[in-house]
C-alpha cells in the first residue's frame, strides 16, 4: 500500500511539474510590419482570371525587428480597380519564426501614371513555426505599387496571438 501511495505521488509530482510549461499564458501583441516589394504578375491557372501576381519584400517591425516576406495572390481586373485575393504570405524572422496568412483587397488608381494605392487589404493569420507555431490574428494591409513595374510600399497593422514557447 504505501509503495503505491509513493508511486501515486511521484506521479502527481511530475504531472504538476510538466503543467506550467504546458499553460504558458496566451500572449496577445500588437503587428506592425513596414516594408517594401516587388510583384510579378503573370499567368496562374488556379486563379478564376487565370493571372497572378508572386510578392517579395523585407521591411521591419515596429520594434526594429528585420523581416522578410513571399507571397502569392489571384489577381484580376475590373475597370482601373485591380481586385487581389486568395492571397497567401510568410513573414520570416531572422531566427526563423514565421507568421503565416491570407489576404485580400484592391488597388485604386491614384490618378498619377501607373501608381496605384492599396484599399480595403486585410489579412487574416492562420498558423506558424517557432514562437508563433498556433498563431492566430489579423488585421489590415495598406500601400502603393507602381503596376508598371510591380515595386510598392507596405504595412501591415494587426494583432497577433500566440502562446509562448519554451524554447
Amino acid at each position: 500500500m504505501k509503495t503505491v501511495s509513493i508511486r501515486l505521488l511521484s506521479s502527481l509530482l511530475l504531472m504538476a511539474a510538466s503543467f506550467p510549461a504546458s499553460a504558458a499564458p496566451t500572449v496577445v501583441a500588437a503587428l506592425e510590419v513596414k516594408g517594401v516589394f516587388n510583384e510579378k504578375i503573370g499567368p496562374a491557372p488556379q486563379c478564376a482570371s487565370t493571372l497572378g501576381g508572386k510578392l517579395a519584400g523585407h521591411g521591419e517591425t515596429a520594434e526594429g525587428t528585420p523581416v522578410a516576406f513571399v507571397g502569392g495572390d489571384c489577381f484580376a481586373q475590373s475597370g482601373t480597380t485591380f481586385t487581389f485575393s486568395n492571397g497567401k504570405f510568410i513573414l520570416l524572422y531572422p531566427n526563423g519564426d514565421q507568421i503565416f496568412a491570407n489576404y485580400g483587397g484592391q488597388f485604386i488608381p491614384t490618378g498619377v501614371g501607373t501608381a496605384y494605392i492599396m484599399n480595403g487589404g486585410t489579412f487574416t493569420i492562420t498558423g506558424g513555426s517557432g514562437t508563433y507555431s498556433g498563431a492566430r490574428g489579423g488585421g489590415y494591409l495598406s500601400g502603393t505599387e507602381d503596376l508598371s513595374n510591380g515595386a510598392g510600399t507596405i504595412v501591415l497593422s494587426g494583432r497577433v496571438q500566440y502562446k509562448p514557447k519554451n524554447r
